[in-house]
């Protein structure tokens, strides 16, 4: 449906929250301003109605979560029926039958499903603790500290990912705390490269700069204390940046060479969301571990570490009864319900053909958006994964540009986010139910005359 504005935007009761929170949240949380947030009170399919019953179109998915729309009744009988009759217990000592369940599924879509025998799976409560589970796993089982990183990447905010995250704002605040076990190293993105290059689509990336990138990977491999490599195959919060072709296969022929462990953080972009159950799977490139979490639930703060049998079996001791990684949390049947739910419906129809018809429609059109003005930068991504950049007049990132854009297009009953290194891409990761009447309403409104002044 599309979005009937009943009142003005934030709404009284928005505004009023707006001033509680401020009160009692710290302030560096929620961004606050006369024109945002709206506070949430329902959501169907990719509609939300916030307190003040105005309804929105969102485009964000709840940041990539939400990827089967909001309040999928399979979903939503799965949590009611686990919620009245267990909602938690003791994940590393009494476990439930829907964490083994969990955990022979998550096995059976990865190193099952790549014909590289059983996988092995370290259930967590966040995106950031699964990425840690994977540094520790890479160190147990090659007895080497260091990990090769990438600009731009985005892997939790935890002291262990934001070590590995490779973006300043973050990090730089509380460098003084952090280790030194990452090395990180450019992130290709042919419209920006970081080689030198002349901008340009993906697909026409210049031998130069594979050359560049391998000696470069290479002369760090060689020193012999990097016992991981951690990527993004598609990066998310970074900008919707699309790697080249060359990139991912590379990075497993050189692990593979050194003896490093290859992680994928598929954390946004897996089940579906670029166009494929797994974004490696469009380069048939296979990891060594996986880290996956968003969709995964549809909506519960559960997340995975999934790594090869043979690889955790000799990282990780048997326990005797203490473990070395774990939460009070772990495991909990609500989630796992919901996971299970949740992977039932994804694996039920072919999302990835949906995904990627609706992901190029929307492409086209943002590129005819891209036309209307040059105060629309590239555009990028895959699936329904998609950016646009907002630029100044001089062509340089423009972030305030951008954050006005957001709450101009809240302001008209949508729902969108700006991410991306220079916080100037817009970022378009509906749910995989939208239709192409409202990518075609959602696109109008950003064409409006003014909405890019």
């Amino acid at each position: 449906m599309l979005p009937e504005l009943l009142t003005s935007i934030p709404g009284p009761r928005s505004k009023t929250l707006a001033a509680e929170l401020r009160a009692h949240e710290s302030r560096n949380v929620t961004y606050v301003s006369p024109g945002f947030p709206v506070f949430w009170d329902r959501a169907h399919g990719v509609n939300v109605w916030d307190v003040d019953g105005n309804r929105f179109l969102d485009l964000t998915s709840g940041f990539g979560v939400a990827s089967l729309g909001y309040t999928p009744e399979p979903i939503v009988h799965a949590t009611l029926d686990q919620a009245a009759r267990l909602y938690h217990a003791m994940g590393d000592v009494h476990p439930t039958a829907e964490k083994v369940a969990l955990c022979r599924k998550l096995s059976q879509l990865t190193f099952e499903k790549w014909d590289l025998g059983p996988g092995k799976a370290i259930l967590t409560n966040s995106g950031s603790e699964a990425v840690e589970a994977a540094l520790k796993t890479a160190f147990l089982a090659t007895k080497r500290r260091g990990v090769l990183a990438f600009t731009g990447g985005y892997h939790g905010l935890g002291y262990g990912a934001l070590t590995v995250t490779g973006r300043s704002m973050f990090r730089d605040p509380f460098s003084a705390q952090l280790a030194d076990f990452a090395t990180f190293l450019p992130f290709p993105d042919c419209q920006h490269c970081p080689f030198g290059a002349t901008a340009r689509e993906p697909a026409a990336c210049l031998p130069e700069c594979l050359n560049t990138f391998l000696v470069q990977t290479e002369n760090l491999l060689r020193k012999g204390d990097i016992g991981a490599i951690l990527v993004e195959p598609v990066q998310g919060r970074g900008g919707e940046v699309v790697p080249p072709g060359w990139f991912l296969p590379l990075l497993r022929s050189l692990a593979s060479q050194f003896g490093a462990l290859l992680i994928f953080d598929e954390i946004y972009t897996g089940f579906h969301r670029t166009g494929r159950r797994f974004a490696c799977d469009r380069w048939d490139v296979r990891p060594d571990i996986i880290c996956l979490g968003k969709a995964l639930t549809s909506g519960f703060p559960l997340a995975a570490c999934v790594g090869r049998e043979k690889i955790m079996d000799a990282a990780w001791p048997e326990s005797t009864g203490e473990a070395l990684h774990t939460s009070t949390f772990l495991g909990n049947p609500l989630g796992c319900r919901m996971a299970l739910a949740s992977l039932e419906m994804l694996e039920a129809e072919p999302w990835s053909e949906r995904v990627e018809k609706l992901g190029a429609y929307l492409e086209k059109g943002l590129r005819r958006l891209r036309s209307t003005s040059k105060r629309w930068g590239w555009t990028r991504g895959l699936g329904l994964m998609r950016g646009i950049e907002i630029n100044d007049e001089k062509g340089y990132p423009d972030a305030a540009g951008a954050g006005r854009i957001v709450e101009a297009m809240l302001a008209r009953g949508i729902i969108i986010l700006s991410g991306g290194v220079g916080q100037n891409v817009l970022s378009f990761t509906p749910p995989f139910v939208i239709s192409e009447e409202e990518i075609d309403f959602a696109l109008e409104q950003l064409h409006l005359d003014g909405i890019t002044k």
